[in-house]
């Protein structure tokens, strides 16, 4: 296990994570690792390397992760998702972390192989939910495990209650801490975390902002994930749509007065989905903290 990232939930101090993804490109990987250089001052509690769909990014999100972890000293977080992967291949994937010294883990089921609201299908001899590949991650041992959270319920979910009793099972089976998919009303997030500590999660539930920089993106994401983008803040945004500036200084505004009303409330720390761009967060931190 991870003593640094264990420590840290331990130690009662807010959690401040980053999340990236692996570009495709080279001049992607340019713009990755400027923002990681950007933001590292700001000494993140850990940062997080999502994987592909799939597993369509398997080798980048190892080399990445790798290279976040020997360059720079920040705590670092790989992704893992069940999709398209048998079980023996699926602690291929964990032992090579392991390997590669990567002791943290975010432990997904994954998007249909189809792409979000098509129906799921394990591999033949693969996984089919969350909690398997957190218990499959325990049997290879050594890893600090995380795993997602929905404040407004997983797409696929027949409710709240059932999402609670889910988040109880990936806990019992031995993850250390919770992410939640982007929001951006606080009443969500706070509901859900009552509801997991009536069904008795205990670990800590980190709620994860996304700052908006370009309003078709967000909306697109939000319908992919069956994030709500409340009425009257994308009235706000669609009247700046047309000026980039007026949006991301928006979104600034916005995932400020969020995450003021987080903390505020009581939340164990700050995940940031930064979409591999440093500004938006940099501002926002300078912001909650100056």
């Amino acid at each position: 296990m991870s003593a640094q990232l264990a420590r840290s939930l331990a130690s009662g101090e807010p959690v401040f994570s980053f999340e990236f993804f692996p570009p495709r490109t080279d001049q992607g990987e340019r713009l990755l690792w400027s923002a990681i250089s950007e933001l590292a001052p700001l000494e993140p509690t850990f940062v997080s390397v999502t994987y592909g769909a799939g597993g369509s990014t398997r080798d980048r999100t190892l080399r990445i992760t790798s290279r976040i972890l020997a360059e720079t000293g920040m705590d670092a977080v790989a992704h893992l998702t069940c999709v398209g992967a048998t079980r023996a291949e699926l602690r291929e994937v964990l032992d090579s972390y392991a390997e590669a010294g990567i002791s943290n883990l975010l432990a997904l089921r994954g998007d249909p192989p189809g792409g979000p609201g098509g129906p799921w299908a394990a591999v033949p001899g693969g996984l089919s939910h969350a909690d398997e590949l957190v218990r499959l991650a325990g049997e290879v041992g050594g890893f600090t495990i995380g795993v997602a959270a929905f404040p407004e319920g997983h797409p696929e979910s027949p409710g709240p209650e059932f999402d609670a009793d889910v988040l109880a099972a990936k806990q019992r089976a031995g993850a250390s801490f919770a992410i939640t998919q982007f929001f951006f009303r606080a009443d969500d997030y706070e509901a859900l975390v009552a509801r997991a500590r009536e069904h008795g999660v205990t670990m800590p539930i980190l709620p994860g902002i996304m700052p908006v920089t370009n309003v078709g993106q967000i909306e697109r994401f939000a319908a992919l994930s069956g994030a709500a983008f409340p009425t009257e803040l994308a009235a706000r945004f669609h009247a700046v749509a047309d000026d980039r500036d007026a949006v991301v200084d928006l979104g600034i505004e916005v995932a400020t007065e969020l995450a003021e009303k987080l903390l505020a409330g009581g939340a164990p720390g700050l995940h940031f989905y930064t979409l591999n761009r440093s500004g938006s967060t940099r501002e926002i931190f300078r912001r909650l903290t100056g």
